[in-house]
């Protein structure tokens, strides 16, 4: 009897629910040590301050002008309260949804990156806790929860740590979400989407009051650096590649030289052969 050959689809339904899973323990304890490690005000005002320090040292202070420039834009802040709120968990589900369903190695790479960038983030917010914009007294404007109450839909405020702007990982994960678009999706217009994505959550977080530019600086460093890390994770466990890779391209101290061609065989003489030897008969 043959045996019943599954559709990849089908083959592929156990791994992704999986992986669902474990992505959801993994983003239930992310949040659980942020908020268990909430830091308290005084401490992450005075690290906020050292940043906005910084950042005036570096001439690079310019969230609050430019906040204040888009509010006075009509329709700019609906618009990237929106990107803020939807451009970031629902984007990161269904772009690692795509992935565990279409490209499986790919899936594991970039779930590898966004682990190890967790891990990461967590250490940073337990020891280092820093106030938003929108919680200091410098003229800003906390414009999602003037605007909206959806966030509070996707973000409990019972698992929100609000001195946890450092590092963004609004911005870096979404920066990681469309590294994954461009290398991964088939279509144009997924790439496109994955080429702006980073920018327009870079504008998000400043216009809604939740993040310093070096929040976003360190959230995307810290991502291309776990991103980095999971590559090289993935080749080790991969070391078949490798080899495939070598033999195809060997280096250039250990070529060897190509063997010349052998020379064309000359025909012997006819003479000397039997029937046709000379006689020095008569002679």
């Amino acid at each position: 009897m043959p045996s019943l050959r599954l559709p990849g689809s089908v083959r592929t339904l156990p791994f992704a629910l999986r992986q669902a899973l474990l992505l959801a323990a993994a983003v239930g304890v992310y949040f659980g040590v942020r908020h268990l490690t909430e830091g308290d005000v005084v401490t992450a005002t005075r690290n906020a301050g050292r940043i906005v320090d910084a950042e005036r040292a570096l001439g690079i202070f310019v969230e609050q002008p430019f906040q204040a420039w888009a509010l006075g834009l009509d329709g700019v802040t609906t618009v990237f309260n929106a990107v803020y709120i939807w451009a970031h968990w629902p984007v990161i589900i269904a772009v690692l949804g795509w992935l565990a369903w279409r490209r499986r190695d790919a899936f594991v790479v970039y779930r590898n990156a966004l682990l190890i960038s967790g891990v990461v983030g967590m250490v940073i917010v337990a020891t280092f806790p820093v106030a938003p914009p929108r919680l200091l007294d410098l003229g800003f404007v906390d414009t999602v929860t003037l605007h909206t109450e959806s966030y509070r839909v996707l973000q409990p405020p019972s698992l929100t740590n609000q001195y946890a702007a450092m590092p963004s990982f609004h911005v870096g994960w979404d920066l990681l979400m469309g590294i994954a678009l461009v290398r991964e999706a088939p279509y144009r217009w997924a790439r496109a989407v994955g080429w702006a994505l980073p920018g327009l959550m870079l504008v998000a977080v400043v216009v809604t009051g939740n993040h310093f530019l070096l929040d976003a600086v360190v959230g995307d460093a810290i991502v291309i650096a776990a991103l980095a890390l999971s590559v090289r994770l993935a080749r080790r466990r991969d070391p078949a590649n490798a080899h495939t890779e070598a033999a195809e391209e060997p280096d250039a101290g250990t070529r060897l030289p190509a063997p010349r061609p052998a020379p064309d065989r000359v025909p012997e003489p006819a003479v000397g052969r039997v029937g046709l030897e000379p006689t020095t008969q008569g002679l």
